[in-house]
């Protein structure tokens, strides 16, 4: 007697397929593949943050720029503990090699390429995600189109890599093909009693867009190599919005 296979399966399946190719993991692919994000995860299908998928971060201010960077620099250094490297491609590179360390990440393990054009940039992205020796590409510019980022997505859904895309002040939040959207803003730290100094980075992580999941927004500290959470999640994320106040995204 032939068995045929239940509707629901074959759904579940081609689901599954898709997610594949957007950088999702199934749920038994997700028990191996959790970067012990912590709660942030839950926002993404099967609860895993995805990998061989391009994420996009937007900045307003400098400080929101800084604080994004180290954002990104706490989920590189999760990545690149299982091996590989990474390339940073920007133009006008801000960030200091050596405190990498303190996000976990060997400065020896990220190749700098700085460039004087965007349109170069952009190439030097898309070329990169297409390396699979690569773990990550991290690219800085400020314009990019929709039809531009699906040849990114493209490039990373044949290579694995996963790309990181930081745009600073850009002048359109127009849609793209990347799999997230986030919004970082930096929040004051707190000090330990009686010590001197700065204490450790805190931020307002916004998750705007994800495809498939739900955006939602923390407020996180980084400490003892890992994302700390300062208190429960809050579900819907508030809409990126342009500001001429220096302080604003």
């Amino acid at each position: 007697m032939n068995q045929t296979t239940p509707k629901s399966d074959l759904a579940k399946r081609l689901q599954d397929e898709i997610l594949s190719l957007q950088g999702f993991k199934t749920a038994s692919e997700g028990a191996k593949s959790s970067f012990d994000f912590g709660a942030l995860e839950k926002a993404f299908p099967n609860q895993v943050f995805p990998t061989g998928a391009v994420h996009e971060f937007l900045s307003g201010a400098r400080e929101d720029a800084a604080a994004t960077t180290g954002f990104m620099m706490g989920l590189l250094g999760k990545l690149l503990q299982k091996g590989g490297a990474c390339l940073w491609i920007s133009m006008n590179r801000t960030l200091f090699p050596p405190a990498m360390k303190f996000f976990g990440i060997e400065p020896d393990r990220v190749i700098f390429i700085d460039l004087l054009k965007e349109q170069d940039v952009l190439w030097a992205v898309e070329e990169s995600l297409k390396c699979e020796a690569l773990t990550a590409v991290v690219g800085e510019l400020n314009e990019i189109t929709l039809t531009q980022s699906r040849r990114l997505q493209l490039a990373v859904e044949q290579s694995r890599v996963t790309g990181f895309l930081h745009r600073c002040s850009p002048r359109s939040l127009n849609t793209l093909a990347c799999v997230s959207r986030w919004k970082v803003i930096p929040i004051p730290s707190q000090l330990e009693d009686d010590m001197p100094g700065v204490g450790f980075p805190r931020w307002h992580v916004q998750l705007l867009k994800v495809r498939n999941g739900e955006p939602g927004e923390w407020k996180m500290e980084w400490s003892d190599g890992r994302f700390n959470y300062l208190e429960q999640e809050v579900k819907m994320a508030t809409p990126f919005r342009k500001s001429t106040s220096p302080s604003a995204a």
